[in-house]
């Protein structure tokens, strides 16, 4: 195996991930979720008491902090190997190899990543979700001002929410322009236009294994799913990894062919949401079960 070419791409498909992906803002740092190399996640979690009285004399209540890391096991694991031929690739000045692992994670990895993140988050037991027909910007925008009072009713921080929604939604609030519109898409710190086909309540993801002859790959909606409005996340009541992994073997390396070989897997936490921050998030949802 070639490890400095693997790290060197490896490196530039992480950089591209990072620019295009839509939901990396839910993306822990090193401080707030780490890898531990065996498949699990360490998330960091802190609690403390609240206030008590003061007794002049006795001072100060006695409350409890305590920080912890909790252990995550992995959601999922996937994985896909990329193969180009010796002299296919040299026919074509070295263009196939070099175009393959960016857009192998352009067009497959970031929209499954993203698919399957906002599908947890739909799923996740205590959030809040609302049913609801969205047909007209005017709708679209009650929706979001009901969210966000709810919210605030619920105490969430106001500075740290973002909103994913169905692109043509947001289109349809882009061209009504309005004081109000304006007003209530002010509310959120980062809007973020989602393509319908990411935004399901719930996905499948194909395992690839040759069945009967009729190998299937990557997602699609799952049966009974729903399609996505809008979700309003804050930031802080998030946290979501994906790690990647990425082998190269030259064909002089390769024992099954005379391929140049790419072997790449990722290993995720979709989206996991702080015991105490549920009501961080709000999502919306159409009725019909319609596919997209």
């Amino acid at each position: 195996m070639n490890s400095e070419v693997a790290e060197l791409y490896l490196s530039v498909l992480d950089d591209l991930y990072q620019q295009e992906s839509l939901t990396i803002d839910l993306e822990g740092n090193e401080n707030q979720v780490m890898v531990d190399g065996y498949g699990n996640f360490h998330v960091a979690k802190i609690d403390m008491d609240g206030l008590g009285d003061f007794n002049r004399g006795e001072g100060y209540s006695q409350g409890n902090s305590k920080f912890s890391w909790e252990k995550i096991t992995m959601e999922k694991e996937r994985s896909q190997e990329l193969r180009i031929d010796r002299l296919t690739n040299g026919e074509n000045l070295d263009l196939p190899f070099s175009m393959l692992g960016g857009e192998f994670i352009r067009t497959k990895v970031i929209p499954e990543t993203d698919a399957a993140r906002i599908a947890k988050l739909y799923g996740y037991e205590g959030v809040n979700l609302v049913e609801e027909t969205l047909s007209t910007a005017e709708e679209t925008i009650k929706a979001l001002r009901k969210a966000l009072n709810a919210m605030d009713d619920a105490e969430v921080p106001k500075e740290n929410r973002i909103l994913y929604i169905k692109t043509s939604l947001y289109s349809a609030i882009d061209d009504l322009d309005t004081i109000k519109s304006k007003k209530v898409l002010e509310r959120f710190s980062k809007i973020v236009p989602m393509p319908s086909r990411r935004m399901y309540t719930s996905i499948k993801m194909n395992d690839g294994k040759d069945t009967a002859g009729n190998s299937k790959f990557g997602y699609e909606k799952a049966e009974g799913a729903h399609a996505g409005n809008f979700l309003i996340v804050d930031k802080q009541a998030v946290i979501a990894k994906t790690a990647q992994f990425l082998k190269y073997f030259t064909p002089e390396e390769d024992q099954k062919a005379d391929d140049h070989v790419f072997k790449y897997r990722n290993n995720n936490l979709y989206a996991y949401i702080y015991e105490n921050k549920k009501s961080g998030v709000y999502g919306s949802y159409a009725p019909d079960q319609g596919g997209e």
